[in-house]
């Protein structure tokens, strides 16, 4: 396998449709099993184990602090892609590696109670290659998915992050509870470790070789959607800067992600509170928490992400994102009126579910936006910058809550989430009429 022929070659990603929705399905997975572990089932663990609402809002904080500045790497892999493994495959596959053995530094931890903080760093340099892992995968997405499948791949894309986050959710809160934290996270490692080695085996275009060259001469396939193998030079860092700086400082940009970033955060803002709420104030047991968000949330949320990615790519994910925003808003406000109805436990089970069809909702409609207006040279660069803030949204979104919570409840910490949703929505709106193309 490792000297098969170019042409007869079938894990290519630029010659097969239905290999690029499942690689950018699997390669999210990855990316979703230890955001389920961590940021749900062992935050609802902490939670029912006492520890305070802010010290799990610090935890939550410092493990999501990577993705915040995964715009650092974005010029950096968009410098250095001169491989004859491919444009984007070598960052892909490294990431992924080191990504596998900060997993297995978490397996020091013997007591996640007592060392929360020592649990958070651990999984702070998780995060940190998991980070370059994700702003290599999407810019090997933004130059290898031709335009009219985005909104279908990055429904893939999110649909599998959500499966994996489900995952991480869902099955490591029973593991947690029946094995211990030991066994949870070895076996966290060692999925990892097999999807890594599926990557390897992956080819971005025909002419990618499996196995890396150190010779002067190589050159790479700089061509985005066509396969065939360009001899350029890689850009400077001045010139990526300068057109990076150029795309993000548009006024067009500038509104249009400010109103996307609000949207994610108002999300955030309410998903933290409610889960807190249903443990400590509801009486629920972390792992029907857990559970309940990584089976029939999951399911609502991978179901919204695929319909929706088709959805993007018949109306537009113009259109799509106004109908979302506004969906968002009135779930927000109305839900939050009615709070008093949240212990009957049909109305506080309904509300987690439709909580966990909003952020892939927004998702599959703002990614291809998106998308759509970076900058050529530099989409990588750029879109990953983008991606930075909406995980820096997340990140914020967890941190104010867990800190609000000493002084406010859960209901008006939605009610804040849905006013910030229509300010994002009339703004989108704005935007997108005064910018129509």
């Amino acid at each position: 396998m490792l000297t098969a022929p170019a042409a007869s070659y079938p894990l290519t990603l630029s010659q097969s449709r239905p290999l690029r929705y499942a690689v950018f399905f699997y390669l999210y997975v990855m990316q979703g099993i230890p955001a389920g572990f961590s940021l749900t089932a062992l935050a609802n663990y902490l939670t029912a184990e006492g520890v305070k609402p802010s010290v799990i809002g610090s935890f939550a904080a410092i493990v999501g602090l990577p993705w915040a500045f995964q715009f650092v790497w974005g010029p950096v892999i968009d410098r250095y892609q001169r491989s004859v493994m491919g444009r984007r495959k070598p960052w892909v596959v490294g990431a992924q590696s080191m990504a596998v053995l900060a997993s297995l530094g978490i397996l020091f931890v013997h007591d996640p109670v007592a060392q929360v903080q020592t649990l958070a760093w651990l999984f702070f340099s998780h995060s940190i290659f998991a980070a370059i892992q994700d702003a290599s995968v999407d810019a090997m997405a933004i130059t290898v998915i031709p335009s009219d499948e985005r909104g279908r791949v990055n429904a893939f894309m999110r649909g599998g992050f959500l499966i994996g986050t489900g995952v991480g959710a869902a099955l490591f809160s029973q593991l947690l509870r029946t094995y211990g934290f030991f066994s949870a996270a070895l076996i966290q490692s060692a999925l990892l470790l097999l999807l890594t080695i599926l990557t390897f085996f992956i080819r971005e275009r025909p002419d990618d070789q499996l196995l890396p060259s150190f010779s002067t001469r190589t050159k790479i396939p700089l061509s985005s959607t066509t396969g065939t193998r360009q001899s350029l030079s890689d850009p400077s860092f001045r010139w990526l800067f300068t057109e990076l700086i150029k795309g993000l400082f548009a006024k067009r940009s500038m509104l249009l992600f400010g109103a996307i970033v609000a949207a994610y955060v108002s999300i955030s803002l309410f998903s933290r509170a409610y889960n807190y709420h249903l443990i400590q104030k509801l009486g629920w047991a972390d792992t029907s928490v857990s559970l309940l968000t990584g089976t029939y949330g999951m399911l609502v949320a991978t179901v919204a992400a695929l319909t929706g990615g088709y959805i993007a790519d018949r109306i537009g994910p113009r259109r799509l994102l106004l109908i979302v925003l506004s969906m968002v808003a009135v779930y927000l406000i109305s839900f939050n009126l009615i709070d008093s109805l949240w212990s009957n436990s049909s109305v506080s089970q309904s509300g987690l579910v439709a909580l966990y069809f909003m952020d892939p909702s927004i998702s599959v409609a703002a990614m291809p936006v998106l998308m759509a207006i970076c900058r050529p040279g530099v989409e990588g660069s750029q879109f990953t910058t983008y991606m930075a803030f909406v995980n820096l949204s997340d990140i914020a979104g967890s941190y104010l809550t867990g800190h609000a919570l000493t002084y406010v409840q859960a209901p008006t910490i939605g009610l804040v989430a849905g006013g910030l949703t229509v300010v994002a929505m009339c703004v989108a709106l704005f935007t997108l009429r005064r910018y129509p193309n």
